[in-house]
């Protein structure tokens, strides 16, 4: 991928949780990532309490496929909703902010071409996946444990709305990746300047890196299967010209000095490495992560002058201002410039100001617009009774394996195709 020639901004951090870096999330061949109702099945080693060495099992269950290049969109929007300045568990941002944000556009790009189309595609795969562990490792009560979530769901406007997107976390999957001691910061514009096979293996040494100045020593095949998502099919002669040109790229970007593959029995090779410079040299400014505020985008979109946005966002809360916000953008897209008054920013001021001090509420007609939208991208019941099935089915419940065996239960990938 071809680096951008402005000036790296720094805020251009991701967060990978710890525990699903360990893994690939998918496949890394496209053709069978991107097959509907794949699920994805992978295994890691772990430590338990007693210093003794066990294998968590992992599924992935991604109704809609799910491509390994996701993963710049999910690490980066979690990084992004961490960075705001209250304690929130969602997002609300414009996609040319969050694109932005994360590097994959600048100030210069328009706001209708392929990235924002593969930015949709990717939120829409991420947000049915589900995830499935035995040995979950869990900071906040320091023990593995059984997990089942998603990542998140959203809430978009229909059609070409400039109105904000609305990202909401899943609340046991945020609550595990928010913790410090489950969280792994990252430069994300090295991180997109890779291909998706490297950028599972940079996490993954980014982890131990931070612990120790050289890796143990892995299995080739575990590296090259579990880890990075190559397929198992694969001789083991291509997963180590595989595994090495991958290694070669992060050599080249100082993470890695002095990796090798070695072969220590027949059929058998392991991979070792030492940490680079790159990790002596990196130093990330957490204060600039604070100063992240999409509401400003936001405003100026409404018009406000720069200094204007920031002086709103200091009054008032980012909720009321969202709301609002909202509300004045979908008001001009409905009915035009003849809604209001004066003009959209003094009927945003206006409103902001009497909300504040509870003198005014959202109009019936914005909460019929959004039951409208969000009956676009909801789960059926039907839908919901099924995830839920294949979760209990993949934790070995028999009476829901049973019920699976009804034919007249629609897969996953039919049902959400009418959501499109």
């Amino acid at each position: 991928m071809e680096k951008t020639k402005h000036k790296k901004a720094e805020n251009q951090t991701g967060i990978g949780q710890l525990s699903l870096v360990e893994h690939s999330l998918c496949p890394l061949d496209r053709q069978a990532s991107l097959s509907e109702n794949l699920v994805h099945q992978v295994e890691y080693r772990y430590s338990d309490a007693k210093r003794k060495r066990r294998t968590a099992h992992a599924r992935v269950f991604c109704p809609l496929g799910l491509s390994a290049s996701d993963e710049l969109y999910l690490w980066g929007l979690l990084a992004l909703t961490l960075s705001l300045q209250d304690d929130r568990s969602d997002l609300v941002a414009t996609p040319h902010w969050c694109l932005r944000q994360l590097g994959v556009v600048d100030t210069r790009s328009g706001r209708g071409g392929e990235q924002y189309r593969l930015f949709r595609d990717a939120i829409r795969r991420l947000s049915v996946t589900s995830y499935l562990c035995d040995a979950f490792y869990d900071p906040i009560k320091a023990e593995h444990r059984e997990v089942s979530f998603h990542f998140f769901s959203y809430d978009l406007p229909s059609g070409s709305s400039h109105r904000a997107w609305r990202f909401n976390w899943d609340r046991t999957f945020f609550d595990l990746a928010k913790h410090g001691a489950s969280q792994l910061r990252f430069d994300l514009e090295l991180y997109r300047s890779l291909d998706p096979a490297s950028r599972r293996l940079f996490l993954f040494v980014s982890k131990i890196f931070h612990r120790r100045s050289s890796l143990p020593s892995f299995d080739l095949r575990y590296v090259a299967v579990e880890l990075m998502g190559f397929s198992p099919t694969v001789t083991l002669r291509d997963l180590r010209i595989k595994v090495i040109r991958c290694l070669k790229k992060l050599g080249a970007c100082n993470v890695v000095r002095d990796a090798e593959i070695s072969r220590v029995s027949k059929g058998k090779y392991v991979l070792s490495a030492n940490r680079g410079v790159y990790f002596d040299q990196r130093a990330e400014d957490k204060a600039s992560m604070k100063k992240l505020q999409p509401i400003i985008e936001t405003l100026i979109g409404l018009g406000f002058e720069t200094g204007a946005a920031y002086s709103l966002s200091r009054k008032y809360p980012a909720r009321l201002l969202e709301e609002w916000a909202d509300i004045t953008q979908a008001a001009s897209e409905r009915f035009g410039k003849a809604f209001f008054k004066k003009s959209p920013m003094a009927f945003f001021v206006d409103s902001v100001s009497k909300a504040s001090k509870g003198q005014r509420t959202a109009p019936d007609w914005w909460h019929e617009v959004r039951r409208e939208e969000q009956n676009q991208v909801e789960l059926s019941n039907k839908s919901q009774k099924l995830f839920a099935n294949l979760r209990a089915e993949l934790f070995g419940d028999s009476a829901v394996k049973q019920s699976q065996q009804d034919a007249s239960v629609e897969t996953a990938a039919d049902i959400l195709k009418s959501f499109n």
